[in-house]
């Protein structure tokens, strides 16, 4: 453990450790908004017609279509905002990660692409799972009210 620390403090341009340091909230910051913003507006098209993915949620399986389309829709564009200001930012990204796992089901396996296919899915539900298991920090409306799930 040690060597691994030693090693870790080490680096190629020293004098960038402070960058490296006080850097780190801010870029999460920006991933969480980016990634919550995207969410939006991808679900924006969705939840001005939550009823227009019935077909496609039961050719999934997910039946009644009626209450998982508007569920979807309202959890990509609602979950989208809440995780963009940081709000429930564990509950939302962890309903985005789920809804992003079926993404990959969906692209990945019932319309044959394969990982080509699924690959942004899989790539956004690990970004969603990071802020599921992390929660949202100290840019977040979470850290402003000092609560947390």
């Amino acid at each position: 453990m040690a060597l691994q620390s030693t090693t870790r403090s080490r680096l190629i341009i020293p004098a960038l450790a402070p960058v490296y340091t006080s850097g780190h909230e801010i870029v999460e910051t920006i991933l969480r908004v980016a990634a919550g913003a995207l969410l939006v507006t991808h679900g924006f098209g969705k939840i001005t017609n939550p009823f227009g993915a019935v077909g496609m949620v039961e050719s999934l399986g997910f039946y009644p279509g009626v209450f998982w389309s508007p569920l979807l829709s309202a959890t990509e564009f609602f979950g989208g905002i809440l995780v963009t200001i940081g709000l429930f930012t564990r509950p939302a990204s962890f309903a985005a990660m789920i809804v992003l796992l079926v993404t990959v089901y969906f692209h990945g396996i019932a319309q044959n692409q394969g990982l080509a296919g699924a690959e942004k899915s899989i790539l956004w539900a690990a970004i969603f799972l990071f802020f599921a298991l992390r929660g949202g920090n100290s840019h977040s409306v979470d850290a402003r009210l000092d609560r947390t799930l």
